[in-house]
């Protein structure tokens, strides 16, 4: 016996929609909702426990993806395991402030140079330092003790340790998203499956399952000095503004 699942919302359903009821009725419907409680209803996706912890609508984050200039800075974050390991990358233009989550890793696994090597090819250049879970110092490898941040050093990445303050950190992010400082190129797949699960349970506690990427972005900005400029060779002299 085979069995399917859709998820239904009030965008399917036509007695919810124009011509049947006017659009003043529709959104009359959702007046009193927060943006994640009327996306639940709207498309179908399911209450997230307690509440999701970033209530901020998804049309307000997802943009298109577009070239980074040179002078925007740039970071990125890592959260090694076992079983997964993400890396994302952050740029921020230091004129406005404003982030943007622009490029992910997301593997399973693997062996740590597998990951390195795709850690590499996600970055704008190769020494940028990026941010690690702190755990990643005291953790060490299944495979010969070595603790995990040393090991994905010796393997040719830069690391310093991530702030890992969890309120403070969600807070933060929370903060640039309700702002518009922060958004997210929509070619991020597991980003925004992790964005749409990522949730308090009942008792608000944060449910942490497949939240590997939403800690990298926490970590990245929230570690001071995360951000760098790219680097300026001594032969190639320009001034903002001047491509």
């Amino acid at each position: 016996m085979s069995k399917y699942i859709d998820m239904i919302g009030h965008n399917d359903v036509p007695h919810l929609n124009p011509p049947i009821i006017s659009v003043e009725e529709r959104e009359d419907l959702f007046k009193d909702m927060l943006p994640h409680e009327r996306v639940a209803r709207q498309t179908g996706r399911p209450s997230l426990g307690a509440g999701a912890i970033y209530p901020v609508a998804e049309e307000q984050l997802l943009i298109d993806p577009f070239p980074i200039p040179d002078w925007y800075e740039q970071a990125y974050a890592l959260d090694p395991g076992w079983n997964y390991t993400a890396a994302m990358l952050l740029v921020r233009n230091p004129d406005t402030d404003q982030y943007y989550a622009t490029a992910e890793f997301y593997g399973q696994q693997d062996k740590p140079i597998e990951h390195v090597q795709g850690i590499k090819a996600m970055l704008p250049w190769p020494k940028l330092v990026g941010c690690i879970d702190p755990a990643g110092d005291n953790v060490s490898s299944q495979r010969d003790g070595t603790k995990l941040k040393q090991e994905y050093e010796d393997l040719g990445l830069e690391l310093q340790k991530a702030n890992n303050a969890v309120h403070a950190g969600l807070r933060r992010v929370l903060v640039l998203m309700q702002g518009g400082q922060l958004k997210i190129f929509r070619t991020l797949v597991y980003t925004l499956k992790e964005l749409r699960l990522y949730r308090r349970d009942v008792k608000g506690k944060i449910v942490k399952q497949n939240d590997h990427l939403m800690d990298c972005m926490r970590y990245g900005l929230n570690t001071d000095q995360a951000f760098q400029p790219r680097p300026i060779h001594k032969s190639r002299s320009r001034a903002r503004g001047e491509w």
